[in-house]
């Protein structure tokens, strides 16, 4: 088996575990291909010996892999998903960080991982819809798993974002921004501005406007066939186009489109772990 391993490169305080792994790696026979960044990482922290399942370094997204693992946030788990493209390869989120609705594995699972990963019983495989985005100037990845955001620019009190879906006048959002979520992104910058929780495998988009400045502008859920519209007005000449965290600034006249990817991120998810327990655990509901 081949595993692809990406990850932040804060790793200190669970270099014991990661070395585990490694060795756990190798004693069953298996192989990694990991990111530069993490690789060189972690060259200052492990003995040589414990990267001898490394069979080579990879920057770009060519290679190939049965899985492949995120360690850090969700953030890591973000740019995992970035990097492996639309390989379709399925990717286990194993958690370092706070709060964890992607990279849902504690840290402390690392060790077992190995013989986890040989049984399929232990898991399943969800696939999670992602953003195209289309776009003049845009530049990078053109897609998002959590979501889309178009918001102000720094030097303008307010954005007016006239929406269409399919063609048809929606909306004219008023507000600091306006936040497209996927199912996935739900519990991410969705949640924080009001926006709700959504089953991650639900074939929908979330519309949640940000500080609007009327209290009809409430956050929309519409199907994932939908092809949605956007162009800004305002009076500055820029805005803010982000895209799970990557951001550029764009022409206040640019438009965007966005619709469902051609393809999707598949995520393993333990069968130990379910969407309602990692809601009751997260937000403390129980």
């Amino acid at each position: 088996m081949k595993i692809a391993i990406y990850g932040s490169r804060r790793q200190q305080p669970y270099i014991e575990l990661i070395e585990q792994f490694l060795t756990a790696m190798t004693a069953a026979g298996h192989k990694a291909v990991m990111h530069a960044k993490l690789f060189n990482h972690l060259q200052t922290l492990l003995p040589p010996q414990a990267l001898q399942c490394v069979c080579r370094v990879v920057e770009s997204t060519r290679f190939e892999a049965d899985f492949a693992i995120s360690l850090g946030g969700d953030g890591s788990f973000l740019r995992t998903a970035a990097w492996v493209a639309d390989k379709q390869i399925p990717i286990i989120g194993v958690n370092t960080g706070h709060l964890g609705f992607l990279a849902s594995l504690s840290v402390e699972d690392l060790p077992s991982l190995p013989a986890l990963m040989v049984d399929e019983s232990n898991f399943d495989i969800e696939a999670r819809s992602l953003l195209q985005i289309d776009c003049p100037g845009l530049r990078g990845w053109p897609y998002a798993l959590n979501e889309a955001t178009i918001t102000k620019s720094e030097s303008c009190s307010i954005i007016s974002i006239q929406a269409a879906i399919n063609g048809v006048d929606l909306a004219d959002y008023r507000a600091d921004g306006l936040i497209i979520a996927t199912p996935t992104g739900s519990t991410a910058y969705n949640l924080s501005v009001g926006g709700p929780i959504v089953e991650p495998t639900a074939p929908v988009w979330i519309l949640s406007p940000i500080a609007a400045h009327s209290l009809s502008m409430r956050p929309l859920v519409v199907g994932d066939s939908s092809l949605l519209q956007f162009r800004c007005a305002g009076r500055g000449d820029t805005y803010r186009l982000t895209l799970d965290g990557r951001t550029t600034t764009l022409s206040i006249d640019t438009p965007v489109t966005m619709r469902r990817a051609p393809f999707e991120v598949r995520l393993v998810r333990m069968r130990s772990h379910n969407f309602a327990q990692t809601l009751r655990t997260k937000l403390q509901w129980g």
